[in-house]
């Protein structure tokens, strides 16, 4: 029985009693005053009741009937107040699902909430009745457990692995299956100076952004050099957003050979940030933030640019390269300038348009591809210029909007590359993305090679093209022309049709 309601029983007898009492002992005079102020307590008693249950309501979240943030934190805050008394220890996970955005795009709003809701279930039923749980985010959730004696990193990351087995099964969702996969961070309460509730939710989430940094699934606990690391990604993060005005962004080129000459049939080129201080930086330092500031179309540009002169040096020091690729991001793919920008560079350059690929990521044309990117990818088809689908077998695309842009060679994802040559499950699926691709009358290259051993396996397979560190890692221009020069002196010249080997 609540408490309010025990109260509501009891006011009817309290109150004549009272009055009774206060009758007996003072007369009239006590019978006023007792009905003066008698009902004042009661007054008060249901309006801080009803702040309660309101304040309960608000804490609450809606979709997965978890704490909201600010419930969860001041419960944790009135778990934690009697730590250092009784020597007990907590500890805090930040938990977070991979690649959400890409789900809800892929798979709609509906089976995105059903698979939080999935989530949501699944951490409560790993949990004590004492511990804590709240939605903290769109795809991210907070547990604090109730304190006990002894937690420790070991214990930390056991608890960690154990919410990573429960959300990483399968959801159920209608016809199909849907595979999550999360990252975490955790803190224990005994790894900070003073302990409180928003420092251990706070370093829960930089442990977790940590995790992801290194990758989808990872495990990260608190350490007190998190502090200082994310100090220095933020400064790298402010000098990445000036990067373009700074003229440090180049075009380093990966080489793509053929499996059945070995010949160069074309490069990629990849953005890399030449830091005056740091050296070479990856995409991964600089890219969210020019996207943030809708600088990727001047990355565009740049990188386009940079491609074609290259292109045009490539022939001026007589080396045959049939192509080159420059990827597009969607926004750049939805641009109403595209086509009179690339046609403008081709110009420049004096270039035709069959030397310039085009790559388009596969998750920009899974379901149904927006109608400005069907525009733009047929016109600058119809130019010359050859449209590579990327990262093929990640984004869900079906056949059918593959069937609507003109393709003409995916790039086979470099997680069905790794390991084929010892792994027979990886063969059969590139064996049937290869036959796929010849009915379908598109060529394809596969991405990440990493030795000889799946060099030959793809050869094997009949993939008509490969590139990785296997052949080559990224490199700037003027490192090309010694390695194509080496490359071809270690294959020897190309026969001619008609031609025998000397």
């Amino acid at each position: 029985m609540s408490q309010e309601s025990a109260l509501r029983r009891a006011v009817p007898l309290l109150i004549p009693a009272i009055s009774l009492g206060a009758w007996f002992a003072f007369g009239e005079v006590g019978l006023l005053v007792c009905a003066f102020l008698l009902p004042l307590p009661f007054l008060m008693t249901t309006s801080f009741m009803t702040g309660t249950r309101r304040r309960a309501r608000n804490e609450v979240d809606g979709l997965t009937g978890l704490l909201t943030p600010a419930g969860f934190e001041r419960q944790m805050q009135e778990k934690m107040a009697t730590l250092d008394e009784d020597g007990r220890t907590t500890a805090c996970f930040s938990i977070k699902i991979d690649n959400f955005a890409r789900l809800r795009e892929n798979h709609g709003d509906q089976a995105a909430e059903e698979v939080l809701r999935y989530v949501a279930d699944r951490l409560k039923n790993a949990l004590r009745g004492g511990d804590l749980i709240s939605r903290a985010g769109d795809a991210a959730f907070s547990v604090a457990l109730d304190p006990i004696a002894h937690f420790d990193i070991e214990s930390g990351i056991q608890m960690a692995t154990r919410f990573q087995t429960a959300i990483e099964e399968p959801i159920p969702l209608q016809m199909a299956s849907i595979y999550v996969t999360c990252s975490i961070g955790f803190c224990l309460s005994s790894r900070l100076n003073r302990p409180s509730a928003t420092a251990m939710i706070q370093a829960a989430d930089m442990a977790m952004c940590e995790a992801q940094l290194t990758g989808d699934s990872n495990i990260r606990a608190y350490s007190t050099d998190m502090g200082r690391k994310v100090i220095s990604r933020r400064k790298t993060q402010s000098e990445a957003a000036r990067t373009l005005q700074r003229d440090q962004i180049r075009a380093w080129f990966q080489p793509q050979v053929s499996t059945d000459t070995g010949q160069v049939t074309g490069f990629e080129a990849l953005a890399r940030w030449e830091h005056p201080e740091r050296g070479i930086l990856a995409p991964v330092q600089f890219l969210e933030v020019l996207h943030q500031t809708g600088q990727m179309g001047q990355l565009a540009d740049l990188m386009l640019r940079q491609s074609l002169d290259a292109v045009r040096a490539w022939d001026d020091a007589g080396f045959s390269v049939p192509m080159v690729g420059v990827n597009f991001a969607g926004e750049e793919l939805r641009s109403p300038t595209l086509v009179e920008r690339i046609q403008w560079e081709l110009d420049r350059t004096e270039l035709e348009a069959n030397r310039l690929g085009i790559e388009v990521l596969e998750s920009v044309v899974a379901g149904t591809p927006d109608d400005m990117v069907v525009r733009n990818v047929e016109a600058v088809n119809a130019m010359g210029c050859s449209i590579d689908l990327d990262d093929f077998g990640t984004g869900h695309a079906s056949i059918s909007s593959i069937r609507r842009l003109p393709v003409k060679r995916i790039k086979i994802d470099r997680s069905f590359v790794t390991n084929i040559d010892r792994d027979p499950d990886q063969q059969r699926m590139i064996a049937a993305i290869v036959t796929m691709a010849e009915r379908l009358g598109l060529e394809t290259l596969a991405e990440g090679v990493e030795n000889p051993a799946e060099h030959a396996m793809l050869a094997q397979l009949g993939c008509s093209h490969v590139q990785g560190f296997g052949i080559a890692r990224p490199m700037p221009f003027h490192e090309t022309l010694k390695w194509m020069k080496a490359h071809q002196e270690k294959i020897g010249p190309a026969l001619q049709i008609g031609q025998k080997p000397r």
